[in-house]
């Protein structure tokens, strides 16, 4: 595509200058510098290139060049290219300032439109609007991936920066936006495309460390944003509520975990029922609500069980007893087995016995 037409104002006085500056062997005034600090300013606010505007002050210079009321000789030349020096370096600070201070609004703006969007704030309408700026069109469903690690993250940081490179290197027309939100990586991309949050996932465990990666479902619509990163955050609470060392973890998944506690009431009634005696062992209820935590993780392999914790087979299977013993249920009877092991993800859920209930 041509860069467009750049107009002849931003030379403007330009090569009268320069030839007084042959004439009389002067340096630049404070006045003129200013002004070319102003063209600058104004052409970098019109949208025109930095390249292509020193480029046109070299070819007014050429043209100009010399000027036919000049000094000849060496101290001519030398103050004139002096004065050109002067000239373009006043033009090109005043643009760089300009661009400096677009940069830092266009950040305040997509922060805003970001945290707007995050938050399900401001109208919905005029939310669909401002997504077009940075590459969303919410009408479509979109999903949201985000990455915990062990620091807090922000876009200028090398993590988000490499994670942002590995993303544009393999989909580079693709309409994606990465961020980080309270300390996190977030990506949001179109429901339609789960293998740009796949890919996603897959650097931001390596970049981070081997942090956990939440994706929640798609969604459509304005709303369908803040939906699919909630549905993502509340996958990692689960994680650490629940243990799940999964580096991946999908919200379509874990539906079954928000469906227990739906009626809090409930299962706060079914752990006591059930693992409330565990509280009158030697220790407290813990050891034997981790045991039995590991030996439905396990599926129910006594010997496997004993192995993640550490125990023989024989003082696992008396632990086993005493559960039975205390709570009534035998955790090796698949009659029970159901009860105990859904007041056991319960008591995760709720941080029983650690919460009272």
């Amino acid at each position: 595509m041509a860069e467009p037409e750049i107009p002849g104002r931003f030379l403007e006085g330009y090569a009268p200058m320069l030839a007084e500056v042959a004439d009389t062997g002067r340096r630049l005034t404070r006045d003129e510098l200013d002004t070319r600090r102003t063209l600058g300013r104004e052409a970098a606010e019109a949208g025109h290139q930095l390249r292509a505007l020193v480029g046109l002050h070299l070819a007014a210079t050429r043209t100009a060049w010399p000027p036919a009321a000049s000094r000849q000789g060496a101290v001519a030349t030398d103050a004139v290219l002096a004065a050109v020096e002067q000239a373009v370096d006043a033009f090109a600070e005043g643009f760089e300032r300009a661009q400096r201070l677009t940069v830092r609004r266009e950040e305040a703006a997509r922060r805003e439109f970001i945290d707007d969007l995050l938050y399900g704030r401001s109208d919905l309408g005029r939310l669909a609007e401002r997504a077009t700026r940075f590459g969303l069109r919410l009408s479509r469903a979109h999903a949201v991936a985000v990455a915990a690690g062990p620091e807090a993250y922000t876009e200028s940081d090398g993590v988000s920066r490499s994670v942002e490179s590995a993303l544009l290197a393999r989909f580079s027309g693709r309409k994606i936006l990465l961020t980080t939100k309270d300390g996190r990586l977030v990506c949001i991309a179109p429901g339609s495309q789960p293998d740009v949050l796949r890919y996603f996932a897959k650097q931001a465990h390596v970049a981070t460390d081997g942090g956990q990666v939440a994706v929640g479902r798609p969604h459509r619509g304005p709303g369908g944003v803040v939906h699919s990163y909630d549905e993502a955050l509340e996958a990692l609470d689960l994680a650490r509520r629940m243990e799940l060392e999964d580096p991946v973890l999908y919200a379509a998944d874990l539906l079954v975990y928000p469906v227990l506690t739906r009626d809090r009431q409930a299962m706060a009634d079914l752990v006591r029922s059930e693992l409330g005696p565990l509280q009158q062992a030697r220790g407290g209820a813990e050891p034997l609500l981790r045991t039995l935590s590991v030996y439905f993780d396990a599926g129910c392999v006594a010997a496997e069980t004993a192995r993640r914790l550490s125990l023989s087979v024989r003082a696992l299977t008396y632990r086993l007893e005493r559960i039975h013993k205390l709570t009534g249920s035998d955790p090796s009877d698949p009659t029970h087995r159901y009860t105990l092991q859904t007041a056991v993800i319960g008591a995760r859920l709720l941080d029983w016995p650690a919460n009272e209930l």
